[in-house]
């Protein structure tokens, strides 16, 4: 038995024979042509073939996967009509007198070149989606019949790479699973493959042989393994691992639709956690009640060292906006510091910064930067049931003038006729024990609250959480912590206002009873933990 390990992408057990996804790719040659004109003429047609085909793919995964997940059709689409691409193509084949195969291979693999590396760039991060453009193009041009990857028993596929388009035309009746040599877990394959829920394992590598062609494998999506003609007592653990999963999984499937109300008729909220557009569609996925955080502060993460711009944050908003539909979605504005560096930001030198320059502080010394945020979610929010909420608050006064910033930026967004949401919601975190003192003036000033249970242990317990030395020591049951949550809750709905718990706490079934007894309204969990969550809520008497 040989095991290999990469990267887990979609969880499950399968077995099955390995076969290899043979993508059919042609050398690409440098062919001089007398007709340049014909030449374009072929070209075109061929990209607009292929915008044709992707319009398909686009209209196909919007039905079966949801727009969250189309939209990476739509953005393949772009590609087709960009002039970075497009013209230096027409010069390669008018001023070089060359075949259009070759001019589209040169123009993307400099248009990759230039453009992966930019931070304001739509390509960033995205290489894999714009070869796939290219191979769709090329298979055009060559008159080449559309890939076949399937073989008449159902089998687990393994490929060097798996293009997006690729991936959403995997049939789960066919294909088991795939493992692949490269990619990333993050990448739109991999977002496709939890979607559409194929066991999957990527980034093997090198060691994932041709030799293996035609073997009985076994893929352990839970661990990022590949059992290569496993022993027989690896095969019988991994069949009753397979077995448990499967019954867990149709348990919790069946609670989809579901409320999330006791067996005493108590009901509560369970929202979900995200951190960028590519957790949408998990949100999707375990029927949540709606986007309870969204960390926006991952975008400036993410975004290399530029700081992102209005428009790629509202393009972020506006998909999360439209694909909840009148479910909320609450944006954190950037909780940046302590632990969460961006490039784009010098927030170093500090000796203690978690206790720092953090949050709403840096965004109000920033206003610039702040009001960039803020216009941002306000333009999506005229595309579903938006909500802003302020991180890190120790004061009215922090309020007050972060306040102030939204209302700068609704009035420039009135004066240029952009439409918004004129009521929406402002909320700030509770994770400071001051914010907790004032918890009661607070409510008087804003919408709703989420109690941040990580970072209001460590600041109450004057423990850093990522401290291994104080593991022993950091206690998230502590008492203090809970009468911190009780007295939020209670001066919270003193004022009628919505309380909800975000941290890790929220996820912890142990505290869920102790929770609903407060009157907790809401607990925002990862997407995972939704339907576990709510399977607890409706076994509590």
């Amino acid at each position: 038995m040989i095991t290999l390990t990469g990267k887990r992408v979609s969880e499950g057990i399968v077995i099955g024979r390995l076969v290899f996804f043979n993508r059919g790719e042609r050398e690409i040659r440098k062919i001089y042509v007398e007709d340049a004109e014909k030449e374009l003429v072929r070209f075109q047609k061929a990209r607009k073939r292929a915008a044709s085909e992707l319009q398909e793919l686009y209209d196909e995964s919007a039905g079966e996967l949801g727009e969250a997940n189309a939209m990476i059709f739509e953005m393949q689409q772009m590609v087709l009509e960009d002039e970075e691409f497009i013209n230096p193509v027409i010069r390669t084949i008018t001023e070089q007198k060359l075949n259009a195969e070759y001019a589209v291979k040169v123009s993307i693999e400099n248009f990759l070149k230039v453009f992966s590396s930019r931070a304001e760039s739509y390509v960033r991060g995205h290489e894999a989606d714009i070869h796939d453009v290219a191979a769709r193009v090329l298979r055009i041009l060559s008159r080449s019949r559309k890939d076949r990857m399937f073989m008449d028993e159902p089998f687990i596929m393994a490929a060097r790479d798996l293009y997006p388009s690729e991936a959403v035309r995997l049939d789960k009746s066919k294909v088991l699973g795939f493992v692949t040599m490269y990619g990333s877990i993050n990448s739109h394959t991999a977002v496709l493959a939890r979607t559409k829920g194929i066991p999957s394992v990527i980034g093997i590598g090198e060691a994932l042989k041709k030799d293996y062609e035609g073997k009985m494998v076994i893929i352990d999506g839970f661990d990022g393994k590949l059992y290569i003609e496993p022993d027989q007592t690896t095969m019988e653990k991994m069949k009753e691992k397979k077995k448990q999963n499967l019954q867990k999984v149709e348990t919790l499937e069946r609670l989809k639709g579901k409320e999330n109300i006791t067996q005493s008729g108590q009901k509560i909220d369970v929202c979900a956690n995200i951190g960028n557009r590519e957790d949408i569609e998990k949100v999707l996925r375990n029927d949540a009640n709606g986007i309870g955080l969204f960390r926006s502060e991952f975008l400036y993460m993410e975004s290399g060292g530029r700081m992102p711009t209005e428009e790629q944050q509202f393009q972020t908003y506006k998909l999360a906006a439209e694909a909840m539909g009148m479910k909320k979605v609450i944006i954190r504005t950037a909780d940046l510091g302590g632990d969460k560096q961006a490039e784009s930001l010098d927030l170093s030198g500090e000796g203690n910064p978690m206790m720092g320059y953090r949050g709403i502080r840096i965004s109000l010394d920033k206003e610039e930067m702040f009001k960039t945020q803020l216009r941002a979610i306000l333009r999506a929010s005229a595309f579903g049931n938006l909500g802003i909420m302020f991180p890190m608050i120790t004061s009215l006064e922090e309020v007050i003038a972060a306040k102030k910033v939204l209302q700068k930026a609704k009035d420039e967004l009135k004066e240029e006729k952009t439409a918004y949401d004129q009521n929406i919601k402002v909320g700030v975190m509770i994770e400071t024990p001051a914010a907790v003192m004032i918890s009661g003036e607070l409510a008087r000033e804003v919408d709703f609250f989420s109690i941040g249970t990580n970072d209001l242990t460590q600041h109450t317990l004057a423990m850093d959480r990522t401290n291994r030395r104080l593991a022993g020591y950091y206690n998230p049951y502590h008492p203090a912590l809970i009468k911190m949550i009780r007295i939020v809750t209670n001066n919270v709905h003193l004022e009628g206002k919505h309380i909800s718990i975000c941290g890790d706490l929220a996820a912890d079934t142990s505290m869920t009873e102790t929770f609903i007894q407060m009157g907790v309204d809401e607990l925002s969990v990862s997407p995972g933990k939704v339907l576990p969550l709510r399977k607890k809520i409706r076994e509590i008497r």
